[in-house]
């Protein structure tokens, strides 16, 4: 049974409730296409990674039956909790060390670059490290791991912001935190991102 968690967040793509800062250049239904299309390709990069991970996507926007009939059924599926975006991944973390995982690290939908290499590679720094960051070009972050639950990194966080990354660190050295990173790559969230995802698509 694996002691490795990957966390996926995730929104059901209802059209005018999803990727809405894309929504004046996509129109609702293109920018819920988009979601859709996203969190498909995420999955597919999950689908290669070598280790034998336990996989939970947490959604939101939908109710259990409405996730299966878009995305299969061979996943685990586990409603979002209630609160911020901080208190939403503290909760998903207290609940994979409360299940007795080792090593969990969260990721969202947005960014098309994270390919398996870097899922595995998350996994690989976490067995020395308290902490691995993916840090993304928007002062954010794409992915989050941990070895241990720290619920004082999802707090006091000005989430949606370029001061989440340096806050985040700046709590986790408070706490004398081993840090990794992997490399910055970039999530769509603004029209400007968009060549981004259609050098990736393009290549599909």
């Amino acid at each position: 049974m694996s002691q490795e968690r990957l966390i996926i967040f995730t929104r059901y793509p209802e059209a005018g409730k999803t990727k809405t800062r894309l929504i004046p250049i996509l129109g609702a239904k293109g920018a819920a296409t988009l979601q859709r299309d996203m969190t498909e390709h995420t999955l597919a990069r999950v689908k290669s990674c070598d280790r034998p991970l336990s996989v939970e996507i947490h959604f939101s926007g939908a109710n259990f039956q409405q996730m299966q009939d878009w995305l299969g059924e061979q996943w685990t599926y586990r409603e979002q909790s209630q609160g911020d975006l901080g208190q939403r991944m503290a909760s998903a973390f207290s609940t994979a060390f409360a299940d007795g995982m080792e090593r969990a690290v969260t990721i969202g939908i947005d960014c098309p670059e994270l390919d398996a290499n870097l899922m595995n590679e998350a996994f690989e720094k976490l067995e020395t490290c308290d902490l691995v960051l993916g840090r993304a070009a928007d002062g954010g972050y794409y992915l989050i791991g941990l070895r241990r639950d720290i619920p004082a990194l999802f707090e006091d966080i000005d989430w949606g912001t370029s001061q989440v990354l340096q806050q985040t660190v700046a709590i986790a050295e408070a706490k004398n935190c081993a840090i990794a990173y992997l490399p910055v790559l970039q999530d769509i969230d603004h029209p400007e991102d968009l060549p981004v995802w259609d050098k990736i698509n393009a290549c599909l």
